[in-house]
């Protein structure tokens, strides 16, 4: 079962209420929360209050993403505004195997996630206390990128490798998924899609989030 996560990012934020209304209406299965500080990357997007806020309009799943440095100074207080999945990088700063024990401990799912550029064997080590690993298809900062093709095979290392554990791991993908895109990455091994533009951009967000889990499905 494909799971789609449309990123807010993306989203005009003069209307984010109902753009999220619109999408809980569709049936969305998660909501991506991007975090930046302008410190691990170079741009500045929202941090506690919004998921919080997020968090009272809401029952979906959060699916928040910190894109931030040494991330283990904040998982409480992201796990008490309100999110469900915290995902961070390997090349954040926090100790790994630490923070993951910690969004356990507070009761929420745990996401590690990898740069471009970063190997796949980088989260092995991790797999067992992982409960999702985020792959990005783009270089993490920015939205609306175009799609790296070559993180691919390590989409598929990462399923592969689970496989092998026998764990069903969600491994998510992020960065410029679209109907074209979307098929690739899960031939790949990907079962939950972050997609921002090619949602928030469509006029009927509901429809679009249908004919991009009909595209990823078949």
């Amino acid at each position: 079962m494909i799971k789609i996560s449309p990123s807010v990012l993306t989203a005009d934020f003069t209307s984010l209420g109902d753009a999220i209304k619109e999408l809980d209406n569709a049936k969305t299965d998660m909501l991506h929360l991007d975090v930046m500080d302008g410190i691990f990357v170079p741009n500045i997007s929202f941090g506690m209050p919004v998921v919080k806020s997020v968090r009272k309009i809401t029952d979906t799943i959060l699916d928040t993403h910190l894109m931030i440095d040494r991330p283990h100074r904040y998982i409480e207080a992201f796990a008490e505004a309100g999110s469900d999945i915290i995902g961070f990088h390997t090349e954040a700063g926090s100790d790994i195997g630490a923070t993951l024990d910690l969004i356990h401990s507070c009761g929420k799912k745990t996401c590690l996630t990898i740069k471009p550029k970063t190997p796949a064997e980088d989260v092995f080590d991790y797999l067992e206390k992982c409960d999702m690993v985020l792959v990005m298809s783009v270089e993490p900062g920015f939205g609306g990128q175009k799609f790296m093709n070559e993180v691919l095979p390590k989409v598929t290392a990462i399923r592969e490798r689970a496989n092998a554990l026998g764990m069903p791991l969600d491994i998510e993908i992020d960065g410029g998924i679209n109907l074209e895109t979307a098929p690739l990455a899960v031939k790949a091994g990907a079962n939950v899609l972050v997609a921002g533009n090619v949602i928030f951009s469509a006029p009927d967000k509901g429809a679009r989030l249908k004919e991009l889990r009909e595209c990823a499905n078949n």
